[in-house]
């Protein structure tokens, strides 16, 4: 079993850089896929990215790509979300998910275990 705590979440203005990190509690972290998702007032929640259990696949979602960058430390059982040029339109609650298969996977429904989520709010 996988517990997931995020944290690092709140208030930015546009522009600026925000990072998120997902605790993760079990020994076998290092086995698991990781992606974070998100959910805005009102609409479903959504892929932003996937990171596999060796780091070597990556995702991201389009509206993401070129500013957000995910990473995993298997040594201090984490992933993080680096944040860049945030905008108005990043505003969610940010979750982080597990995947116990390893691979970096962009469909919710691959996920076996959820974090209780953050909120990142963007400011104009």
């Amino acid at each position: 079993q996988v517990q997931l705590v995020e944290s690092g979440g709140g208030l930015v203005q546009a522009g600026g850089s925000l990072r998120i990190s997902c605790v993760a509690s079990g020994r076998t972290f290092n086995m698991y896929g990781m992606g974070w998702f998100r959910q805005a007032p009102g609409k479903e929640r959504e892929f932003v990215a996937a990171i596999s259990w060796s780091g070597g696949t990556i995702y991201y979602a389009d509206p993401v790509k070129g500013r957000f960058t995910i990473s995993k430390d298997n040594i201090k059982n984490t992933v993080y979300l680096q944040m860049n040029s945030l905008k108005p339109e990043d505003t969610a609650v940010y979750y982080c998910a597990a995947d116990s298969s390893g691979r970096a996977a962009a469909v919710v429904a691959l996920y076996q275990h959820w974090g209780q989520g953050t909120q990142v709010t963007v400011s104009p």
